[in-house]
């Protein structure tokens, strides 16, 4: 089958033909539509991840997926051939920037109904990221204050509409050209980051979601109240992370290391800081599905492109200057 690698660091995905997935006792064979490109495939590219993710090169790429069930393992028993499904593929069986992948049983969910095969391979890592920020990390409640940056891009446009549904207040930082994208999202108070200084307008925040990292985070930490938090899924990862990837004890000090400016910076402000590397998870798609369904929160697909062109459209997102999800659509024969 056809599928794009990383055959080396730094260069651009090859389009290859590569083995057929080998299908567990508990996979679900998956032929993709489509998969959403994101920039964490375009740092592992870079081999911005290699010591903290290290693939074994070649390696196909893509975080996620939407498409149909070929073929289930022998132990599946949520899921049948001709089931519309998405996902955010573990780490350890990324690779949907291909024709068809194995996902496990547990990181799969059924599509929403309401939207298209190209809306809902938009969303597994965008919105995952989102709900375990705002759910299970921020515990967002109806009445708190929520910054979330870069809200037009593909976290911040789904975080957005989330944290209004949690009863939120919310404020998030775009170009001038955005605003009215963002306000239209759900955002309430909207920041131009280009002529404005978000910590001069912004006051006694609850919690920050932070896409960007280094200075921009280290000054979000003062628009926080005191007992505020400030998640970063641009980094520096901490100890926390390590242990999720059930790291060693090198590892682990390592990262700690990493975080250890920011944290201290955070302590002193009366705030704390935590870095999200966002894990699979279908039975959190599947309530993000319900949620999606019911009209709560809507997909933001801002460019649809065929399967070929992967390679040089990954390369091209740094560039920005597209709102929501990239995604690249290919329909199976």
């Amino acid at each position: 089958m056809k599928a794009f690698v990383l055959k080396q660091y730094k260069e651009p995905l090859q389009q290859v033909d590569v083995p057929e997935p080998v299908l567990g006792d508990h996979d679900v064979l998956v032929g993709v539509h489509a998969a959403g490109l994101n920039q964490l495939d375009e740092k592992i590219r870079l081999g911005e991840f290699k010591q903290i993710l290290p693939y074994k090169l070649p390696q196909v790429l893509g975080h996620d997926v939407a498409g149909v069930v070929l073929k289930v393992g022998p132990k599946v028993r949520a899921f049948t051939p001709g089931d519309e499904v998405f996902a955010r593929p573990g780490n350890r069986s990324i690779g949907t920037f291909a024709e068809r992948i194995a996902v496990a049983e547990e990181d799969l969910a059924i599509k929403p109904a309401t939207i298209s095969m190209e809306e809902a391979g938009s969303l597994p890592l965008v919105a995952l990221t989102a709900w375990q920020a705002l759910v299970e990390r921020g515990n967002v409640r109806p009445g708190q204050k929520v910054l979330i940056h870069a809200g037009a891009g593909g976290v911040g446009s789904i975080a957005i509409q989330l944290a209004k549904y949690l009863g939120a207040t919310v404020a998030t930082t775009v170009s001038a050209g955005n605003k009215d994208f963002v306000r239209e999202l759900g955002a309430d108070v909207v920041v131009d980051y280009r002529s404005e200084d978000f910590v001069e307008i912004l006051h006694d925040y609850d919690l920050v979601l932070d896409s960007l990292g280094g200075e921009n985070l280290e000054r979000s930490l003062k628009v926080l109240k005191k007992g505020g938090k400030a998640i970063g899924i641009a980094g520096p990862p901490d100890a926390g992370f390590a242990r999720q990837l059930g790291g060693n004890p090198v590892l682990l000090g390592a990262m700690t290391l990493l975080s250890s400016g920011i944290r201290r910076k955070a302590r002193h402000l009366g705030v704390t800081y935590e870095f999200l590397f966002m894990h699979a998870d279908g039975s959190q798609l599947r309530e993000i599905a319900a949620l999606i369904d019911a009209g709560d929160i809507r997909p933001v697909v801002g460019r649809v492109v065929p399967f070929d062109q992967t390679s040089d459209v990954l390369t091209a997102l740094e560039k920005g200057g597209v709102r929501g999800k990239t995604v690249v659509s290919h329909l199976q024969p």
